[in-house]
């Protein structure tokens, strides 16, 4: 493949959802990227796409703000207040939501009962008439909208979508059409940045849907994972994408992994997903849904965009860390950041073969030097591996650069990724 030479490269970087660990996944993984390639500005990017938590840190991107000082804010909490990310944002119960079912209640009261004795309907029946006094939403999620509105206003930055100097696109669900609206495109980039992102991280049952213009909106994940070809469409030369939830996959457990950290085996062995009772096997049915769906969309995109070289990236299916940790819980934060650097630089020398030749076609270039420093961390130094990890490690960075060497050469030149 020749290098593109004629223009700079239009690079997109489109980010799906998964919670505050999601968002944290995606923070770690940013960082390792940002050091790890040369020639790529995360904050200069000619499209980003965000959806549910992706959102904020596609917004955040748009708006001029690192990796780095993302984790500093989001992971960290060391910056000024009015940089720092409050997770107890998320967690302020929706009062308002709460009083405005309560106002509903007597007359479904009586409309019930009238059913169940002049109306001669089961009790069933007249119970469903009810359910218009259950609140959507547990926790009120228009702290974002304001927090978000007010760190986009300082100097340097917009919480308007047209006064970008890149464009951004953050993707809700209209809750009565059951489509996916796309906010900041023309027609829709009117709406303020930070309300784009309340309503496309409206998580049904989680938080109350978003009104918009006299419309309700809910989490974008709902019609797509990564919703990628929003950018895709206008010509994109590379795009990138982060996705942050994959299935555990309990029969391959990482092993290499474990020993680096000195842990017996059966620190993380997970023998079977039933055996974590109900919430594993909802979590473990929910990630296999998104991502399945999510594989499905990356093929189409191959067929469609066959010009454009995709790259995604997404934690390994046998790492239990990700897995295991709590989908909303920051307690684990700094730990899970880490370990997303760690193992997204221990995925970019894993597959730096194919992955060199693909990016150089767009005047990019791995930084070997900040790959190889057994040095770096994103935040705090963790147990050093063993002599054993480490054997293990470099061996499978070799076997998996040997085999993208062997399938360059069957596919005549053409690497895989």
């Amino acid at each position: 493949m020749k290098r593109k030479t004629s223009r700079p490269p239009r690079i997109a970087l489109a980010l799906s959802g998964g919670g505050p660990l999601g968002a944290i996944y995606e923070v770690g993984a940013l960082c390792a990227l940002q050091e790890s390639l040369n020639g790529v500005d995360f904050t200069q990017l000619h499209h980003y796409v965000g959806v549910s938590a992706g959102g904020f840190i596609a917004a955040a991107l748009a708006n001029g703000i690192t990796p780095r000082a993302l984790c500093a804010s989001f992971i960290e909490n060391d910056n000024e207040p009015s940089e720092t990310f409050d997770p107890s944002w998320l967690l302020a119960p929706a009062y308002g939501e709460f009083s405005r079912r309560a106002t509903l209640l007597p007359g479904l009261l009586v409309s019930a009962m009238w059913h169940l004795t002049a109306g001669r309907k089961s009790f069933v029946h007249a119970l469903e008439r009810l359910g218009p006094a259950l609140p959507t939403g547990v926790f009120s999620n228009e702290k974002i909208n304001i927090e978000l509105s007010r760190l986009f206003s300082q100097a340097g930055r917009t919480n308007d979508f047209r006064q970008l100097k890149t464009r951004l696109t953050l993707v809700a669900t209209d809750l009565d059409t059951g489509e996916a609206v796309p906010f900041g495109r023309p027609g829709r980039d009117h709406v303020p940045i930070s309300k784009a992102v309340q309503a496309s991280s409206a998580l049904p049952g989680l938080f109350p849907p978003v009104e918009i213009d006299g419309s309700y909106y809910v989490d974008g994940a709902l019609t797509k994972t990564m919703h990628a070809s929003v950018a895709l469409d206008e010509g994109i030369d590379l795009m990138l994408c982060l996705n942050p939830l994959v299935p555990f996959d309990a029969t391959a457990p990482n092993v290499a992994k474990v020993m680096q950290r000195g842990l017996s085996a059966d620190k993380h062995h997970i023998p079977r997903i039933v055996d974590g009772g109900l919430p594993a096997v909802m979590s473990q049915t929910f990630r296999s849904m998104i991502h399945s769906r999510m594989v499905l969309g990356m093929k189409q995109y191959e067929r469609s965009y066959p010009d454009t070289d995709i790259i995604l990236i997404e934690p390994d299916h046998r790492d239990p860390e990700l897995y295991l940790a709590n989908t909303f819980s920051y307690a684990q934060r700094r730990h899970l950041a880490e370990h997303a650097y760690q193992q997204t630089r221990q995925m970019l020398r894993s597959h730096k073969s194919g992955l060199s030749a693909k990016l150089w076609r767009h005047g990019i270039t791995l930084h070997h030097e900040a790959l190889d420093d057994p040095k770096r961390h994103l935040s705090g130094p963790l147990k050093a591996p063993t002599q054993i990890g480490q054997a293990i490690s470099r061996l499978e960075e070799i076997m998996v650069d040997l085999g993208h060497v062997v399938r360059s050469e069957a596919h005549k030149g053409h690497p895989t990724w």
